[in-house]
């Protein structure tokens, strides 16, 4: 085995010669760790928004082993006495979440919400043909309600405009909402629930231009449909906040011409449009999949530009905002859910198991949103507990955290305060679908209250390290009070329930400030969360 050498960029391309073809020269250099270089400017002044704590929400779905077997599980060894399980509710209240969506997602589009309230004994076991299951209806909105109060979170409702419509979705405003004196509020406290839910976000509907989708509807008819429960709803409650379903993804032929339709029809009766985007790594090329959240970007800064077209041409006054409540990456389970048998209870499915790759890309996903923290007020990662998620269970034992938990539970952590536009100038590289990657994604958040700046950084770089330098600028008194690292060797490194510590981080980086400059060498394929504060 040649001997592990650093080079520079500069020196990269002599290190690949070829050998003259006399055998004059014969250069060969294997295991080579090429540093890049990277560069950061960051100023108080650089603010682009407060950013809106929601943006560190998730997803609950009724599918696979989300809900039964990952959020509820009575008989569990941690389970309360209303069936929820403690262990995980102690990791979700870990990762700070701040407003989950539920139920649905898919399922939402075929759903009665009436189904899943009142004595569980009565509740009728219907075929979820969403995901081609049976829902037992042992967890309905009450249920979750609490929950959601029990880890800190709030709830974030979607009501079903793909078989039902603006009469069930107003109904079910005054059942959660409804202090009482009208049929369905006091039907809620005859379910054991004398105060009101107070549920005060709202999704019509879910990806319904999707032909998978249960009562999939053109662009016209989702904003009629879409107009008419929202006027109800806010009639019912007017506090209430309501997100008009957009595009299933940027890929879609519907995509654009959807989100002027529909907010042309809605524009004046909601606060936000959605988003969703899923990313895959099929074709093994890491690279490549690092560099989709300039993806990412061109998406949410097309849908900003889709808002303010409806925005100008209704002369209007009001921002429209985003909800980006589907993100994640999903990919590695698509062949074992075809091995699912149908109509069963829980079945295991969209059970990726995380790498070190996965995480991070979430963390640049993160920095995404964040860079858009005035547009972007609202994001779920798709979703929490079993189902593409940071937290996996088995049933009856143990629960642990995947890699791609801990991003997420810095980002949330210690993504509170303003964010700030970092100035970047960083080393680059083309891939497969990507020109001009740069290796360093990176935005700094300042929470002027608690004196702290954060900035979160990945290395993209898989070869070896980034040497980083910020110019602090404003920040000459801050000093490093830590440098989290989350990497591994192997970017495909997973955590198992038997080895639940494999891809964990540690506070082993080196980042330093000397005379108002920070540095660091970032390692490489790494996770970087670098905090400071003022000097005291």
């Amino acid at each position: 085995m040649a001997r592990s050498t650093t080079i520079w960029p500069e020196e990269s391309k002599k290190a690949s010669l070829p050998g003259f073809r006399g055998g004059l020269i014969n250069l060969e250099v294997r295991n080579v760790a090429v540093v890049r270089k990277a560069e950061m400017i960051v100023e108080k002044d650089f603010r682009i928004s407060d950013i809106d704590p929601r943006v560190y929400g998730s997803f609950v779905e009724h599918l696979g082993r989300a809900i039964y077997g990952g959020v509820y599980e009575p008989g569990h060894p941690t389970a309360d006495e209303h069936g929820f399980r403690g262990d995980v509710m102690s990791l979700v209240r870990e990762m700070n979440v701040s407003v989950i969506r539920y139920p649905g997602g898919n399922f939402v589009s075929g759903y009665n919400w009436e189904d899943g309230v009142g004595p569980k004994e009565l509740r009728p076991r219907r075929l979820d043909l969403a995901w081609r299951t049976v829902e037992p209806n042992e967890v309905g909105v009450n249920e979750f309600a609490h929950w959601t109060k029990k880890v800190g979170s709030e709830l974030m409702m979607a009501v079903n405009l793909g078989t039902r419509g603006a009469d069930a979705a107003r109904n079910l405003v005054e059942y959660c909402n409804h202090p009482g004196g009208s049929y369905y509020s006091d039907l809620r406290k005859q379910h054991g629930y004398g105060q009101p839910h107070g549920i005060k976000l709202w999704c019509l509907g879910n990806e319904m231009d999707g032909p998978w989708q249960i009562g999939a509807k053109t662009a016209y008819e989702y904003g009629r449909e879409a107009l008419e429960a929202a006027k109800v709803m806010k009639w019912v409650d007017p506090s209430i906040e309501l997100v008009a379903c957009g595009s299933s993804s940027r890929a879609m032929p519907t995509f654009a011409e959807w989100e002027a339709t529909i907010l042309d029809l809605t524009y004046e009766h909601v606060e936000y449009v959605s988003l969703h985007t899923y990313y895959g790594n099929r074709d093994n090329d890491t690279p490549n999949f690092l560099a989709r959240t300039l993806d990412m970007d061109q998406f949410i800064n097309s849908v900003i530009s889709i808002c303010d077209y409806i925005k100008a041409k209704k002369r209007s006054s009001k921002t429209l905002h985003l909800s980006f409540d589907e993100w994640n990456v999903w990919y590695h389970s698509n062949e074992a859910d075809k091995q699912v048998e149908p109509w069963t209870v829980a079945p295991p499915l969209l059970e990726d198991v995380y790498n070190l790759e996965d995480a991070l890309l979430v963390g640049s996903m993160l920095i995404s949103l964040l860079r858009r923290a005035d547009r972007v007020k609202i994001a779920c990662l798709a979703q929490l507990v079993n189902v593409i998620a940071p937290i996996m269970t088995q049933t009856g034992g143990s629960a642990w955290r995947q890699p791609t938990f801990y991003p997420f539970m810095h980002a949330s952590t210690y993504g509170r305060g303003a964010a700030l536009l970092p100035i970047i100038k960083s080393d680059k590289y083309d891939s497969k679908d990507f020109t001009d990657v740069p290796y360093l994604d990176a935005i700094a958040v300042f929470n002027e209250e608690q004196e702290e700046l954060t900035i979160f950084a990945v290395n993209r770089n898989l070869e070896g390290g980034l040497e980083f330098s910020a110019d602090l600028r404003g920040f000459k008194d801050y000093s490093v009070v830590e440098h989290i690292v989350l990497t591994h060797d192997d970017v495909k490194a997973v955590n198992t329930a038997d080895n639940p510590n494999n891809v964990v981080p540690a506070a082993n980086g080196n980042a330093e400030v000397v005379d108002g400059k920070l540095s660091a060498l970032l390692s490489k394929q790494s996770w970087n969360v670098i905090r400071l504060a003022r000097k005291v």
